[in-house]
């Protein structure tokens, strides 16, 4: 009985030796102070700290994301021109638009995208604020919106135009620009008093849809003119307008005219519906009886 009295004594004083001082190699010596007193910098909860006080302005989370569109209503809605994509961007703040731009040819108008970007010997710099017509954009709530400056410069620049110092200087591409704005808004105006004639079918009144360029392909009634002793029109555009589902092609003629400096109204338009149709050709025959009896 004293031999087994005396062996559990000598484990009891060494568990008061655990408790007091445990050696440097025991695991609970290790795990208590790094824990609670430093965490190792490669530990994942000594590193959420800078992410959550301050994200960077790249990453997406710091984006805010466009609203989901329902299904059904984003399959009807028809994709706008890919040149009108980013067009309002440029009304509202066109030094962050002027970034990111393709170079897609855009169906609408037979353009491409915006080229916001100064050419490498341009002599000056030019805005590249746009303004919103007063067109309306088929298929959208918006309105169509013209070139910039800079877009006008290197469209022109497109075509075969080179800059010379007697050429243009800042203010001739501010003028040059407010005369196109105001061409386009004439027609538009021409091309209303056409759809009057179509108020009834089309109540909601219509909307342009696409439109392109034509200066040398010359329309029956310009070569027609010209025979007759007129001169030829400085450029052509058909518009494709929107007529409550049903489309129709309206052909432009541009003339040369006295510009008003105060509106900037400078050509002479002839604007007439395509012979596309018998309707175009009864619409045109009233229009001209009225004129020549009135």
């Amino acid at each position: 009985m004293g031999a087994s009295m005396s062996m559990p004594a000598a484990p009891i004083v060494k568990a008061e030796a655990v408790m007091v001082a445990p050696p440097q190699g025991c695991p609970m010596h290790q795990e208590a102070q790094p824990v609670k007193v430093s965490p190792p910098s490669e530990c994942p909860m000594h590193q959420p700290q800078p992410v959550n006080v301050s994200p960077p302005s790249e990453c997406p989370m710091h984006q805010a994301a466009p609203p989901a569109a329902p299904p059904a209503a984003a399959a009807a809605a028809p994709a706008p021109p890919a040149h009108q994509d980013r067009a309002y961007e440029f009304v509202e703040c066109p030094m962050k638009a002027a970034t990111g731009m393709k170079s897609d040819i855009d169906p609408a108008n037979m353009m491409p995208p915006p080229n916001q970007t100064p050419a490498p010997d341009q002599p000056f710099t030019l805005p590249v604020t746009r303004q919103e017509s007063k067109i309306p954009r088929h298929g959208t709530e918006r309105n169509w919106v013209y070139p910039s400056e800079q877009m006008f410069w290197n469209a022109m620049l497109r075509k075969g135009w080179r800059w010379r110092e007697d050429d243009l200087g800042p203010q001739d591409m501010s003028n040059i620009i407010k005369i196109h704005n105001q061409n386009n808004e004439q027609a538009w105006q021409e091309i209303l008093k056409w759809e009057a004639l179509h108020a009834q079918e089309c109540p909601c009144g219509p909307s342009l849809k696409r439109f392109g360029g034509k200066a040398k392909e010359y329309s029956p009634r310009a070569r027609l003119r010209h025979w007759m002793g007129y001169e030829l029109p400085f450029d052509r555009h058909d518009w494709i307008v929107d007529r409550c589902g049903k489309e129709v092609r309206y052909v432009i003629d541009y003339y040369d005219g006295e510009i008003n400096k105060d509106t900037y109204e400078f050509s002479i338009l002839d604007v007439r519906p395509a012979f596309d149709s018998m309707e175009a050709v009864w619409d045109r025959m009233k229009v001209a009886w009225w004129r020549w009896t009135s």
